[in-house]
């Protein structure tokens, strides 16, 4: 039961990314900027404070751990994308774009673990 769970967290999650960053490449084409992968930038950095916020809950024993293993791993780990980031990141540098390249790959790093951390505290307060 809990693989079907996570098969069906982890749908939801990706489908969940898709039409996030589908919304924001959207936005971006009708605004003009479309160079600057924004939405996946926007996906990492709420994953990574919802699981804080979840791990935060967890720990301070208002959730159960079964719950977390569904939504961390199942729905947060398919909506949340390192691998996409990082081929942004190479793609942004190999077109020329140096400045924006080095921002996707610091300002990954940096937002993804300061909303971690913020949604830890959340949770666990």
């Amino acid at each position: 039961m809990t693989v079907l769970l996570l098969a069906l967290a982890g749908g939801a999650g990706a489908g969940t990314r898709f039409v996030l960053d589908g919304a924001v490449r959207t936005w971006q084409a009708k605004t003009g900027r479309t160079t600057f992968p924004l939405g996946i930038l926007l996906v990492n950095t709420t994953g990574s404070f919802l699981l804080g916020l979840l791990t935060g809950v967890v720990l301070s024993q208002h959730l159960a751990p079964e719950l977390q293993l569904v939504l961390g791993t199942g729905f947060l780990g398919a909506y949340t994308t390192f691998s996409t980031a990082s081929i942004d990141t190479v793609r942004l540098v190999r077109e020329g774009n140096w400045g924006q390249g080095l921002f996707n790959a610091a300002g990954t790093v940096v937002l993804t673990v300061a909303a971690a951390a913020a949604g830890l505290a959340l949770g666990s307060g």
